[in-house]
């Protein structure tokens, strides 16, 4: 995303309820009560379902993603996703 484009201006890439794999390590940036700054919350490949989408700053969405084997729920962007479902478009990797 461009600094000048808003995500908002877009339909959520994902959907309620969806299966979404993590992109990359999430760290607790502050905003996660209860955790130390820095914490790793959850690991690159893990798997949690989009349990709400809310928005940040007007721009973009950001999706609550619930790890159910770790009993936590976290707020990610869309870069720090994908697609988990089989019949998902984004999960063609083309080899």
């Amino acid at each position: 995303m461009q600094r000048d484009e808003y995500e908002l201006d877009e339909e959520p890439t994902f959907e309620l309820g969806e299966k979404v794999r993590l992109r990359k390590l999430i760290k607790n940036d502050g905003t996660f009560p209860g955790r130390e700054i820095g914490e790793v919350l959850a690991k690159k490949g893990e798997i949690g379902y989009v349990s709400s989408i809310g928005t940040f700053l007007q721009r973009s969405y950001i999706y609550a993603v619930h790890f159910l084997e770790k009993g936590i729920i976290v707020g990610c962007r869309e870069k720090e996703l994908e697609s988990a479902e089989e019949n998902h478009e984004s999960d063609v990797t083309g080899g």
